[in-house]
This record gives structure tokens, C-alpha cells and sequence, in this order.
């Protein structure tokens, strides 16, 4: 008959209110039967997986908490910085005709060919003529026209519509300046964080003690009557819940367009058919125009031999756009080759959300094929909301501040968690340490066999779906087995 198993009180020594090293809450230990297995070990494979991860991925946490704050004062700061080429003078009267404003655009930066037009966002915004320079590399030069006057107020080095200071910024929170290579910190950090705030919140919630464990008062606001570690704890668990729901999502949504990971979810989204739908660009017939027509194609390309596009062709196909309701700020693009067609694309990222688009054929006039939002399928259209929020642009200033809030707390809850580590630290004269002692080891032995059984497939498939979390996880277990074995050789 097996023993009776019991949950044992919190204790001041475990960050999560578990059991103290020397005891188990999976019941006595025999030395001829070996520890009974119960699923309240599960509560310790926890308590050390949510120990490590805290303790070694923290800093990439605490990183990317950083800069994504910087990156969310990004809007403030490009008024800041640049609103002379972003802001016009004056608002007010009739704007001058689009054409006018490109070759107004052109003629001031004649350097290599115009990649795209976008409207201004509002009345006080400018145009931005966007130019294709080969000696920029993969950046683009944009030209910033006041639409009321056309003239040019300056021009700047972009990267897809980011201006130089937003670009550094992204940079800064995506790879940290280090390439490829560096995104491999985001990465870590996003792979982490939703195994973090899951595994807090177990344990937070399934703590046992007292009356104020099994409230909502208690689990919602910290424990101010509490000293020490325990009064940590409270701040640590309690700040945590109230993010756990912008942290899994702030996890999800940077999984999606990771370096590795994102893979897996691209396969995911191809074998689903949650791919946003491709525009159809190609012209009725296939052949290029003739005759003037054909002029006027060649006048639309992209650059190259074809030459500049016509300024006179972006107005007919934002007209065109207009007449098939496409309103708003839109993006007009160039076709590629004479057979294609030229596209416009609303652009509006802000709530409720426009991403309509339209290819139009300017020697006719006509739009003939369009892309309408409301029929994008559900995972392209979660996809594509979701890292509008995550870039904090879906709700306007309402999105940047609840994205700070978050950072700010998540720091906050990382300070905890260190400070509840060396809280815990020995402080007796003849044994003393930097910082307090991991929880048990070998918590696995106690897990039932249906849990080994359901549990080992379930994370194998879930290393393979986010590779980054695997390869750590691997690095983790490593460690902990190489100091294990010099523990027992210290001990022997």
C-alpha cells in the first residue's frame, strides 16, 4: 500500500512556494522501492523548469523588454527628429495634382528610378516619392513633397517606409545589431517566454496555503503584510498575472516572423491554405500593349532599361483606385515588365484596419483583378493584426502605451525574480553563497508513467515546431547533468 501522499506548506527558501530540497511532496521516499511516482511531482518539474528558464533566459528578457520599449517611442521620436521632411508647413486648400508633386520629386533627386508613391497619411502629412538607388543596397531613398505646394522638403535614407532612426530602433530589437545571428536572442527570448508565464501562473495559482491562496484578492494584488522572500514572491506572481496575457501574446506574435520558428508557421500557414492572397498583376492577354500604349507601358516599369515611370501613369492608377473605392492612405506601384499591371494598396495599419488592393491597367483605366481585406483567411488576417499590435501601431497611442506597461512590468517582474534568488542565498557564518540553491533535482523519477508517456512525444513535437526552445532546452538538461555529476563527485 502506497503512502499517503500530502502537500507540504510553503516555505521562504523555494521562489515559487514549494517544497524545501530535503523533502518531496510526492510522500516518503523508500530506498528499495525508489520515490513514488504521483502528479505532484509534476509541481516540481515546474518549480525547476520555471527556476532555470527565469534564470537563464531572464536576460534576454530583460533585453528585449528594453528595446522594445525604445521601439515603441518610435512614432514620438520621428516627429521629433524629422518632422520637417514628415509635417508640411501649412495645412489647407486644394492639393496639386500627384504628377506634379513626382516630377517635382524627380527633379530635385533625378538618381535611379521611382519604386512607389504613398499618399499622405493625413492632412498635415507629406508625400513620400520612394526611389530605388542600386548603391543603397536593400534601402530606399524617399523623397518628402508637401502635396499642398509641391515642393520637396527633404529627403531621407529608408527601409521599408521605417525612417533611419526607426530602422536603428528595429534593429536594436530584433538582432541587436548583430545580423542574422543576432536574431537569434529574439528568438530565444520568444521561445521562452510563453513556457515562463504558463509555468508561473501553474504555480501561482496552485499554491495551497491559507485563505488568501484560493482568492482572487490574493492571487491578483501582492501580499504586502508578508517580509522578505514571501513579500518578493507576491510582487513577482501577482505583476506577472496581470501581464500573462500581453506576454503570450507579445510571445506568439514574435514567433510568427522569426528566424526559425517562423518557418515552422510558415509551412503551418502553406499546409492550411492561411496564406494572405496574392494579387493577380498579370495584364488581359499576356502580351505587352502596342502601339502607344506600348510607350506608355514601358513609361510603368519598375526601372531598369524600361526607364523612369511616368508621373502622369501614377495619378491614373490612384484615380483608378479611387473609382474602385480604394480610400485612404495607398501605396502605387510601378508594374515589374510591361505585361503586368500596375498595383495599388491601402496602407492604413491603424484600427479598423484597410489592406485592400487593386492592380489597375492605366492604358485603359481599368482595375483587373483587386484583393478585398474582408476575404483574407483567418489565420493571414490574425497574422497580419497580430504584428501590427506587436509593432504597436493596430490602436494608434493606445497600442504604444499598453506595449510600455508591459515592458516596464515585465522588467520589474525580472528584478523580482533575481532579488527573490539571492534572498534565498544561505546567510549563516559557516555557510554562505551569492545566491539561494536550485530547487530538487530529479523531479522527472516522481512523474507518473502516463505523464512520461503523453508528456515526452508532446515536447519533442513542440522542440521541432520552435527549434530555438528545443536547442536551448538540450543546452539546459547539459548543464544541469554536468553539475549533478560535480556535485556527486564533491559529495563522494
Amino acid at each position: 500500500m502506497s503512502p499517503r501522499i500530502e502537500e507540504l506548506p510553503q516555505n521562504d527558501h523555494d521562489p515559487t512556494g514549494a517544497a524545501p530540497d530535503r523533502t518531496t511532496s510526492a510522500g516518503p521516499v523508500s530506498e528499495h522501492l525508489g520515490p513514488v511516482r504521483s502528479w505532484a511531482g509534476l509541481r516540481h518539474l515546474l518549480v525547476r523548469l520555471h527556476f532555470y528558464a527565469g534564470v537563464l533566459v531572464a536576460p534576454f528578457l530583460l533585453v528585449a523588454a528594453l528595446t522594445g520599449l525604445a521601439y515603441t517611442l518610435a512614432p514620438q521620436l520621428d516627429a521629433l527628429v524629422y518632422g520637417d521632411q514628415l509635417r508640411v508647413e501649412r495645412v489647407g486648400g486644394e492639393t496639386r495634382p500627384l504628377a506634379e508633386q513626382i516630377a517635382a520629386a524627380r527633379s530635385a533627386h533625378p538618381e535611379g528610378t521611382t519604386m512607389s508613391v504613398t499618399t499622405p497619411p493625413g492632412p498635415e502629412d507629406t508625400t513620400r516619392v520612394v526611389l530605388s538607388v542600386p548603391e543603397l543596397g536593400d534601402k530606399q531613398r524617399t523623397v518628402f513633397v508637401d502635396p499642398y505646394t509641391a515642393e520637396v522638403q527633404g529627403e531621407l535614407t529608408t527601409w521599408f517606409g521605417s525612417t533611419p532612426l526607426t530602422t536603428w530602433l528595429d534593429d536594436l530589437h530584433r538582432n541587436l545589431h548583430l545580423g542574422e545571428t543576432g536574431r537569434l536572442y529574439s528568438e530565444v527570448a520568444a521561445s521562452w517566454l510563453w513556457v515562463i508565464v504558463a509555468g508561473g501562473l501553474v504555480l501561482w495559482l496552485g499554491r495551497s496555503r491559507g485563505r488568501r491562496a484560493k482568492s482572487a484578492r490574493g492571487v491578483l494584488l501582492p501580499d504586502r503584510t508578508a517580509g522578505g522572500v514571501r513579500r518578493t514572491r507576491s510582487w513577482h506572481a501577482a505583476t506577472g498575472v496581470w501581464l500573462a496575457l500581453g506576454l503570450l501574446f507579445l510571445s506568439a506574435t514574435g514567433l510568427t516572423w522569426s528566424q526559425h520558428a517562423g518557418e515552422r508557421f510558415g509551412q503551418a500557414l502553406d499546409a492550411t491554405n492561411g496564406r494572405a492572397p496574392a494579387l493577380d498583376t498579370a495584364l488581359p492577354g499576356g502580351d505587352a500593349p502596342a502601339g502607344d500604349h506600348a510607350e506608355h507601358a514601358e513609361h510603368g516599369g519598375s526601372g531598369g532599361e524600361a526607364g523612369d515611370a511616368d508621373p502622369a501613369a501614377f495619378a491614373a492608377a490612384l484615380a483608378a483606385a479611387r473609382g474602385a473605392g480604394l480610400d485612404g492612405t495607398v501605396e502605387v506601384t510601378p508594374p515589374a515588365d510591361p505585361a503586368s499591371a500596375w498595383v495599388v494598396a491601402q496602407t492604413d495599419n491603424v484600427w479598423p484596419v484597410h489592406y485592400d488592393q487593386v492592380a489597375v491597367d492605366t492604358t485603359t483605366g481599368e482595375v483587373v483583378s483587386h484583393n478585398r481585406w474582408a476575404g483574407y483567411p483567418v489565420l493571414a488576417k490574425l497574422s497580419k493584426l497580430g504584428v501590427q499590435g506587436h509593432m504597436g501601431v493596430l490602436f494608434g497611442i493606445v497600442n504604444q502605451i499598453v506595449l510600455a506597461v508591459i515592458a516596464l512590468g515585465l522588467t520589474a517582474v525580472i528584478i523580482w525574480g533575481y532579488r527573490m534568488w539571492w534572498q534565498r542565498r544561505p546567510t549563516r557564518t559557516d555557510r554562505t553563497a551569492l545566491a539561494g540553491k536550485a530547487p530538487e533535482r530529479g523531479a522527472w523519477r516522481r512523474l507518473p508513467l502516463t505523464a512520461l508517456v503523453l508528456g515526452i512525444p508532446a515536447v519533442a513535437a513542440l522542440c521541432w515546431a520552435l527549434p530555438v526552445l528545443g536547442v536551448t532546452l538540450i543546452g539546459f538538461l547539459m548543464v544541469d547533468a554536468m553539475l549533478g555529476a560535480a556535485r556527486r563527485i564533491r559529495t563522494t
